[in-house]
């Protein structure tokens, strides 16, 4: 058979298949170039989902006639100086405009400062008519309709005009997050305006608008820099969490991208804060030299690959648990708006006045909240006693009066004024009250200390009457006994056993009976994957967070008001305090002025 070349035009339709995937991939692309051209107010359009019409308007530079005419070609760019490695712009391919306009009825029309009048240019499956001169305001209005009607079959995968709306929606986000200094206007027929004004340097107020109010209070700042890698940005706090990952922002020198290496470091660094299907909520931004990451990877742009993939994901890993073991223990504010939505008004009138005769014999809910309160004793800060994990009964201590309980004074959570139903301590602050719930707070101290001693000495191992030998490619063996030293002060002895295999001659003490060959597969694979060798590391901190599970103060239990105290003096003392190993919040604080407003006093 001949072989012969694809026509122009069918070269770029191939190309479209890969750069627009998408009315969001179009319109990524398209918000892309006006950021290049250095847009400071970026107006985009739709209707059908962008289907049917997309248009881009920014106030950048614009362009002059003569390289409107070549912007619509393929591999025609202002932004690449003949070095692949020195990338400082969004957009680099020379593709979008040419791809889009094979697959649409694209028109640009465009006009610089300077210029008496502006240009426009169209293009129609392929076909491109001639420049001609056109009103205009200064910077490009890209107007892209019918997308895809030169490409039917590509119709027939779009998904509805809502689903598409709401990915365009999404790529505007990621942009606005990435360029405060932008103002940007999303509308169209299908939806409601969106507007993110510019915040100019005040990268955490566009966060604001984007993720909502509630990420500003929720949010620990991330600054963090190895080996000239800077690692800026925010994240929330462990119990500010979200049912899906929508809400993880990841930024590589301004770019937005959506890499599985740098989403898994961030899930690393929350392990055993948040529970299992649930998702912190974190914008990243990691700036380095161009010549140590590759953005050329994938058409789409937004896959990147790391000179050194494991010193990006460890500082990720590392700036984010310093970050939560320096401020992670702060409770979310969400929870007290939970609470407050909780409440409601009394609206209870009784039918007839209330006497010893005529109440209840059985006790009701308000008696038994006033029984909890009435004997709970309380006593001075003079001496604390360890919290206890036993759970022996204890004698009631002598009755006293409010006016006996000691003052909050300055400490974050307060002094201890009653405990609830035997499982939640209420203590009163300067400002407010906190509600702890003593298992999940004591579970996570007792956590926190024996993972302290699990990494500050090497692990008890347990030696195997006949090692074990577990075969592997020699690429494996060599991976592993690179880390030998690591894993052997996890307590896993191991050794080389011939070119293709590896001797497992201890295994930690802590996992008692195991499946030695698995897990030695699993680190494997693991640190061919990140070139580290966490699996072990995590198996054990599991472990130690089941041990501290059931270790722990039980609810049910009634604590004397010095366990009580001393257990929020060892919460404010330790990081990470502010949720369970299950990723639960061990305390809700309510502010005076929100229990005023209970009341209508405020």
């Amino acid at each position: 058979m001949a072989i012969k070349q694809l026509s122009e035009t069918l070269i770029n339709q191939i190309a479209a298949g890969e750069v627009i995937e998408r009315p969001a991939s179009a319109a990524k692309e398209l918000i892309e170039n006006a950021l290049d051209a250095g847009a400071t107010r970026i107006e985009i359009a739709t209707a059908g989902g962008g289907k049917t019409l997309l248009r881009v308007t920014d106030n950048g530079a614009g362009m002059q006639p003569a390289d409107l005419e070549l912007a619509v070609k393929r591999h025609c760019t202002s932004k690449l100086d003949d070095n692949l490695f020195d990338i400082r712009t969004l957009g680099f391919r020379g593709e979008a405009l040419p791809s889009i306009g094979s697959v649409s009825r694209l028109s640009i029309t465009t006009r610089t400062a300077g210029a008496a009048e502006g240009a426009v240019i169209t293009i129609a499956g392929g076909r491109t008519d001639p420049v001609r001169p056109s009103p205009a305001n200064t910077g490009t209005v890209v107007e892209v309709r019918d997308l895809f009607f030169a490409t039917p079959a590509r119709l027939k995968f779009m998904k509805s005009e809502k689903a598409e709306a709401s990915a365009i929606s999404d790529v505007v986000r990621r942009m606005a997050i990435a360029f405060p200094k932008v103002r940007f206007v999303l509308s169209g027929s299908d939806r409601t305006t969106l507007e993110f004004p510019a915040t100019g340097d005040d990268r955490l107020a566009r966060m604001a608008q984007v993720l909502g109010k509630d990420f500003r209070d929720n949010a620990i700042e991330i600054d963090a820099e190895r080996e000239d890698i800077k690692l800026t940005g925010f994240t929330g706090v462990p119990t500010y969490n979200r049912g899906n990952s929508l809400q993880q922002y990841v930024f590589v020198n301004g770019r937005p991208v959506q890499d599985k290496q740098l989403l898994s470091a961030i899930r690393a660094a929350y392990s055993e804060t948040i529970p299992h299907g649930r998702y912190p909520v974190a914008v990243l931004s990691i700036t380095l030299d161009p010549a140590l990451v590759d953005v050329n990877v994938h058409p789409a742009k937004s896959d990147v690959r790391f000179r050194d993939p494991g010193l990006i994901r460890g500082l990720i890993i590392g700036a984010i648990r310093q970050a939560l073991a320096r401020e992670g223990d702060r409770a979310s504010t969400t929870g007290a708006s939970g609470m407050m939505q909780a409440f409601r008004s009394g609206q209870y009138r009784p039918q007839q006045p209330w006497s010893a005769e005529t109440s209840p014999s059985r006790p009701t809910h308000f008696d038994t909240m006033l029984r909890g309160l009435s004997e709970t004793p309380q006593a001075s800060f003079a001496a604390f006693s360890a919290p206890s994990a036993r759970t022996a009964s204890l004698s009631p201590e002598p009755q006293r009066t409010v006016a006996d309980a000691p003052a909050p004074q300055s400490f974050p959570l307060g002094a201890v004024r009653a405990q609830l139903h035997e499982n939640y301590i209420v203590a009163q602050t300067q400002d407010g009250l906190v509600i702890v719930d003593q298992h999940a707070a004591h579970e996570r101290l007792v956590f926190e200390t024996m993972r302290t001693a699990l990494h500050s000495k090497p692990v008890a191992a347990q030696s195997l009457l006949i090692p074990e030998i577990v075969d592997l490619s020699e690429d494996d063996c060599d991976r592993l006994m690179t880390h030998a030293h690591e894993l052997g002060r996890l307590g896993l002895g191991i050794e080389r056993f011939g070119p293709g295999a590896i001797a497992v001659r201890e295994t930690p003490a802590m996992l008692g009976e195991m499946d030695a060959a698995g897990l030695v597969r699993q680190l494997a694979d693991e640190i061919a994957e990140w070139d580290t060798a966490n699996g072990l590391s995590s198996r054990l901190e599991y472990l130690a967070a089941t041990m501290a599970c059931h270790g722990s103060v039980r609810s049910g239990r009634r604590m004397r008001t010095e366990e009580m105290n001393a257990l929020l003096r060892q919460m404010e003392a330790t990081p990470g305090s502010g949720q369970c190993n299950h990723g639960r919040p061990t305390y809700i604080e309510l502010k005076l002025s929100d229990i005023e407003r209970l009341f209508g006093r405020s």
